[in-house]
Parts: C-alpha cells; sequence; structure tokens
C-alpha cells in the first residue's frame, strides 16, 4: 500500500499540460484505473457551452489508444475548439500513457501522464491519478489532476474528474459527472470554474467493434456560472 500511495503522491506532485479548452469538461473524459490488455480503441469527446457570454463556443478531443498489457496503456489525441459563430481549428496534439499502480482496499489505482504541444501556445504536461471502485452494479471514478505549461513561472494547475454510474437497464449505465479546477500551487481553492450533471453510457455490442454511446448535460457551478449555464457533452467509443 505505501508504494502505491507513494508513487500516486509522486505523480500529482512531480508534473503537472494547460489544456486546449479552458473550461472544465470540454473534450475530457472520468478515465477509469483498469486496463483490458490487448484492446484498442477510438474515441471521440465533444462539448459545448450553452447560454451566457460563451454560448455555442465548443471543443473537440479525437483519439486512438491501445492497451498493451495489463498495466500501460499509451494513446495519440488532437484537440480542437471553436469560438461561438467561428470556424473549428486544431489546438493541440498530445502523446499520452496510463500505468496501472495496483488495487489497494478494493479501489484500482492508476497514474496517467501526458505530453502536449500547442499549436498557438506553449507547452505542457499533465498528470492524473486515477481512482476507481467497482461495486455490484456501481462504478465510481476519481480523477486528480495537476498540469504544467512548459514556460518559466508558469504554476502547476489543479483540478478533479469524477463519476459515479449504476447499471440501469440492460447495457445502459445512469449517474453523473463533474469536473472542475482546485486553483493552483500559488493559490489553493479559490472561486473557481465547476461543472456537474446527470450522465448516460450505453454500451452496443454484436456490430463487430464494440461501441459505446456517452451522452450528458453539466449545470455550471462557481465561475463558470459568469459566463455560460451549462455544458452539452456528448462521446463515442470504439473497441477493437
Amino acid at each position: 500500500m505505501k508504494s502505491v500511495l507513494a508513487a500516486a503522491g509522486l505523480a500529482c506532485a512531480s508534473f503537472g499540460a494547460t489544456p486546449a479548452v479552458a473550461d472544465p469538461g470540454f473534450g475530457e473524459e472520468v478515465y477509469g484505473a483498469t486496463i483490458e490488455p490487448g484492446e484498442t480503441e477510438v474515441e471521440a469527446q465533444w462539448g459545448r457551452l450553452a447560454g451566457g457570454a460563451d454560448d455555442g463556443e465548443d471543443g473537440l478531443k479525437l483519439e486512438a489508444a491501445h492497451n498493451f498489457i495489463d498495466r500501460v496503456r499509451a494513446a495519440v489525441a488532437v484537440e480542437f475548439e471553436r469560438e461561438a459563430g467561428g470556424s473549428r481549428e486544431a489546438e493541440a496534439l498530445s502523446a499520452e500513457a496510463i500505468y496501472r499502480l495496483g488495487r489497494v482496499g478494493g479501489i484500482d489505482a492508476a497514474v496517467y501522464g501526458e505530453y502536449e504541444i500547442g499549436f498557438d501556445g506553449p507547452e505542457g504536461v499533465e498528470t492524473k491519478l486515477l481512482l476507481q471502485r467497482r461495486a455490484g452494479p456501481w462504478d465510481l471514478r476519481l480523477n486528480l489532476i495537476a498540469k504544467k505549461e512548459l514556460k518559466h513561472g508558469a504554476p502547476v494547475a489543479l483540478g478533479y474528474a469524477a463519476s459515479a454510474d449504476v447499471a440501469a437497464i440492460g447495457d445502459l449505465r445512469l449517474g453523473f459527472e463533474a469536473f472542475g479546477e482546485l486553483g493552483t500551487t500559488r493559490k489553493l481553492l479559490p472561486r473557481a470554474e465547476h461543472f456537474a450533471g446527470p450522465a448516460g453510457k450505453l454500451k452496443i455490442e454484436g456490430l463487430g467493434p464494440e461501441l459505446e454511446l456517452r451522452a450528458g448535460y453539466l449545470f455550471a457551478l462557481g465561475e463558470a456560472k459568469d459566463t455560460s449555464d451549462g455544458q452539452l457533452r456528448i462521446g463515442l467509443e470504439i473497441e477493437f
């Protein structure tokens, strides 16, 4: 247990990329801490702000990943952003990896690392401590995030992503998701942007590759309420 906690703590403290889209949850997902070896995944995650001054702004993340063994997942991703009324522009290209640490007290733990190249901004690095608890029909996830632009004097930005869902009918799962900011290493827990709301997942099998459809609506909370009412999120994942 000490080795797991030490590795997790080191990962969260040692590095931290400023995402291509600033609003929490845009183009992001709540990662699990388990890995199915041999799987290849292609996925798209899209988010669009509704209401307020940022109404119509959206973000899209496209990712391709492969699980090499039961402890290692590697991926490449490209992120796009579109201002309201504007055209979609590529914002960043990133390389990602997840390493599964193991299980302690029924909680699976993994660390996530990312190196990001911003097309119109600085490069950055990001890490996440991934925690997942599966109990019966429930799946609970928490990602603790640290990210940093690779430029002199930039602080480490802190954040979180969380979800809880339960098996409902057949392959449909219902629950909620939340994304938000926790401040920086210079100022912890300020008034910041948060989004939270209901979400669902539906697996579709029998078509060859396994499909997972995700959809949800997150309500703006905290500072996010100053510029929007909420965020619509839609995702598609294909597993081979």
